[in-house]
């Protein structure tokens, strides 16, 4: 680049304005022709207003195109100079403008298809056998044009290479066979764009394309993708072609305005240069505030982009450029060519070269390039757009090598026709400056992106590159400044990016403008396409804000846990007051106190007793069939046959207080052995009852998935209430029979009033069931099991208390109370 300034100093202004014959430069004979189709110029008027097919000229130079085309000229030189790739074959080319307009690149397309060596197209049955003028066509530029010129080189199949066209439609080979690039599609771009966007949390944007094939299909691919990616597109629109037309500058003016009123901060141009020079321009003239544009490498790099005169205050710009670098040795020979073209001996020989009879068909290639010097396009030579042009000319150079089997020796000079090189170029594979290219399966090489930042420093453009892209973005945030105060990147948002487990509630006009919900819990939210929260099965459970559902633990009464711990130790503590209360009834056995209080019978009471405390072990630990079925019967029939032992000495206290009349025949049945038979009736029938509980309507256990947040609760569930009833009803009526039985008793207050003990034992079940049935109401279903474990074990302390500690104060304190004279002395309310 030194080279180029000293140069451009040399020859001053003077260079600027000399006539040269550079348009001389652009057709070279060899032993096959390359077909260049690139942008010299760019159309200037109103193609609705042409009425006759006369050949559009473009006045107005594009100086990148020139700068392509020198890298085409560049390319070919440098192969035909080389020893290895095509030795003994000169590569020839003919290049012409497009002048970016389809009217245009038609006529050079029609040269590139007439028979070698003339003008003509023949009309044929079969071409297999017809030669072309040219063997292969690089470009052109731009998508619009490359659809065109695909469908007739298709026809004849000749290799077209293009170094720019990005539309994803020439990837389908059935309608495109013959069309190769060597730039990535756009789809690769709008991958790496939407890439960009999710890096910085973007997801509140304006999308604008311009009107023409690469901004139609660029936008609506990018928008696609945007959209899966939760990316809100807040407006959408194309920029007219021709914004000079009155009504396509209407058109201009309403989308600025809808980009200022949508307030996003972030603006994506998927567009070729010379529209964001329009839409650019007028955003200064109206003076909005800055934003942050994302580039596409039709424009990112462009001179006409970057002259508009107070660019700088736009925003921030980042954006794409295709892989490639700079084209090793080219600065050097454009810059010997524009010497040489000054220097009269070489001009007439460039002249004499060019002069045919396809001057008449075309006339020169770049009429406006005669007038162009280094100093006008030194700024270009470093685009990396020529890159792609240089890697288009040696795949073709590289496929002729191996049609031609060319060795270190030389090639042969055979006839290859343009068709013939197909095959060979579908997967083509090379190595070109220690960089390996290769064709894929869509004919594309892609070689992926570099992220280039706008910097200004003191008013002049540097390109900063701050990552690339080739599967996945990588990029250096801390190289971007930002036009905010402080520097850092800009809020463009319309909703906080979801959570996983969350979901997405619509608000406002937008319908990708959302607030994020979280699932509630026992639902999961999965993926991105689920657009409700889903509810887990009933066996499992998930918190709030879950992506999946998890396996419910069990939940009932575990033998480790610290308040069944607590009642074991009070379930222990009764039964060694009940064991120790036995064992000092047996060891008084034939007393009078002990005989006075059922003798043997209270041993057998004792005894149920200390089984129903054992009973109370099967509401703990995991409920099964066996452990809920006989839970309940086994409990009220030790409390049964208990309450039987009561029930006798109530009917013999009544019997012998209410009843003096009664013969003695009777209190037989409930003083001596016989009362074992009332017991035994008593417990025969509530042993029925069980029985029918059990095997008619058994508890059985249940699992409750609703109860609980994270578990399933187990527990024994009542199918009859009525049975229920019947089995402790039957109970309680022992109890309440007991009870008036002693109540109604008219004694004086004794010392041994067995009646009176009798009557507190049953007032303390009724005040316990009273409790319990209050208590069990109100604490929570994991906890009743514990209520009743509970309530029964606080029943058994309380008869012992009422009942049975009295008489072993007496045996164990008062010895000489329990005599057969003191008794009979003191003795009042029983036998």
């Amino acid at each position: 680049m030194a080279r180029v300034l000293l140069l451009c100093l040399s020859f001053g202004c003077s260079a600027a304005h000399g006539h040269t014959c550079m348009s001389a430069q652009f057709k070279k004979p060899g032993d096959y022709i390359l077909g260049g189709l690139f942008p010299f110029g760019m159309n200037t008027m109103n193609l609705s207003e042409r009425l006759e097919p006369k050949v559009v000229v473009c006045e107005r130079l594009y100086a990148s195109g020139l700068i392509w085309a020198l890298g085409m000229k560049f390319a070919i030189d440098q192969i035909n100079n080389s020893t290895s790739l095509l030795p003994g074959i000169k590569l020839g080319y003919e290049i012409y403008d497009t002048c970016l307009e389809p009217v245009v690149v038609i006529q050079p397309s029609l040269l590139f298809l007439t028979r070698e060596g003339s003008t003509g197209i023949r009309v044929l049955c079969s071409y297999t056998d017809y030669q072309t003028r040219v063997t292969a066509v690089i470009g052109p530029y731009v998508s619009d044009l490359a659809l065109i010129t695909a469908k007739l080189f298709g026809f004849f199949l000749i290799p077209q290479v293009s170094y720019g066209a990005s539309s994803e439609k020439l990837s389908q080979e059935e309608y495109y066979p013959s069309f190769f690039r060597t730039v990535p599609s756009d789809k690769s771009q709008s991958k790496a764009l939407v890439e960009l966007l999710d890096k910085f949390e973007w997801n509140w944007i304006a999308a604008i394309g311009s009107e023409n094939e690469y901004g139609r299909e660029g936008l609506g691919t990018f928008s696609g993708l945007a959209t899966a990616q939760g990316i809100c597109i807040a407006y959408e629109a194309l920029i007219p072609a021709d914004p000079s037309v009155p009504q396509d500058h209407q058109k201009l003016e309403k989308i600025i305005k809808y980009i200022n009123e949508t307030q996003v901060n972030v603006i994506v141009l998927f567009s070729v240069d010379r529209p964001v020079q329009a839409l650019l321009e007028q955003w200064i003239s109206h003076g909005f505030s800055q934003k942050v544009w994302i580039a596409t490498e039709a424009w990112v790099m462009s001179d006409i982009v970057t002259s508009i005169p107070n660019i700088q205050t736009i925003g921030t710009v980042i954006g794409f450029t295709i892989k490639g670098g700079i084209v090793p040795g080219f600065q050097d020979y454009v810059t010997d060519l524009f010497v040489s073209v000054q220097q009269e001996s070489f001009c007439r020989g460039s002249w004499e070269a060019s002069r045919d009879a396809d001057a008449a068909v075309l006339g020169p290639p770049c009429r406006q390039c005669d007038n162009v010097s280094l100093h006008d396009v030194a700024h270009l030579l470093e685009n990396q757009q020529t890159y792609a042009v240089y890697v288009a000319v040696y795949s073709v150079a590289h496929t002729l090598h191996r049609a031609l089997g060319c060795t270190a020796e030389g090639c042969p000079k055979a006839t290859v026709k343009s068709w013939q090189l197909l095959d060979i170029m579908k997967t083509l594979q090379f190595t070109l400056d220690n960089q390996l290219f290769r064709m894929d399966t869509f004919h594309s090489m892609n070689q992926g992106y570099d992220v280039m930042f706008w910097s200004w420093q003191k008013n002049s453009l540097q390109y900063v590159p701050v990552g690339d892209y080739q599967e996945s973005l990588s990029i250096d945030t801390s190289q971007i400044r930002f036009h905010t105060l402080d520097k850092e990147k800009p809020v463009s948002t319309c909703f906080r990016r979801c959570e996983p487990g969350q979901i997405k509630r619509v608000k406002g006009f937008h319908l990708c403008c959302y607030d994020c919900i979280d699932c509630e819990e026992n639902t999961y939210h999965s993926t991105k396409e689920d657009l409700f929260c889903t509810d887990c099965p009933e066996h499992q459970w998930s918190p709030i804000r879950s992506t999946k559902c998890y396996d419910r633990s069990e939940r009932y009464l575990f033998w480790d846990e610290s308040l069944v711990v607590g009642l074991l130790v009070l379930m222990l503590f009764a039964m060694v007051l009940t064991c120790l209360t036995a064992v000092l009834f047996l060891k008084n056995l034939n007393t009078p106190l002990v005989q006075a209080s059922g003798g043997a019978r209270s041993l057998f009471a004792l005894l149920c007793l200390l089984l129903l405390c054992l009973s109370l072990c099967l509401h703990i630990g995991k409920p099964t069939a066996v452990s809920c079925m006989v839970q309940q019967p086994l409990y009220t029939l030790c409390l049964t046959a208990c309450f039987s032992t009561f029930l006798v000495k109530s009917l013999e206290i009544v019997l012998l207080t209410e009843f003096t009349s009664c013969p003695k025949s009777s209190l037989l049945w409930v003083t001596q052995k016989r009362a074992w038979l009332i017991v035994a009736a008593v417990c025969l029938l509530e042993s029925m009852l069980c029985f029918w509980y059990i095997y008619s309507v058994p508890a059985i256990p249940v699992s409750n998935y609703k109860l609980l947040p994270s578990q399933v609760l187990i527990r024994c569930n009542i199918q009859s209430w009525f049975a229920f009833i019947m089995i402790h009803g039957y109970t309680g009526g022992l109890a309440f029979i007991c009870f008036l039985c002693t109540f109604m008793v008219q004694t004086p207050a004794k010392k041994y009033n067995i009646a009176r003990g009798i009557t507190f034992t049953m007032l303390s079940y009724f005040v316990t069931w009273i409790a319990f049935v209050a208590t069990y109401s109100t604490v929570k279903q994991t906890q009743q099991p514990a209520a009743q474990i509970f309530g029964q074990l606080l029943f058994v302390l309380g008869l012992l208390a009422s009942y049975y500690f009295p008489k072993c104060y007496i045996l164990l304190f008062k010895p000489g109370w329990n005599t057969a004279a003191y008794f009979q002395l003191h003795q009042g309310g029983d036998s």
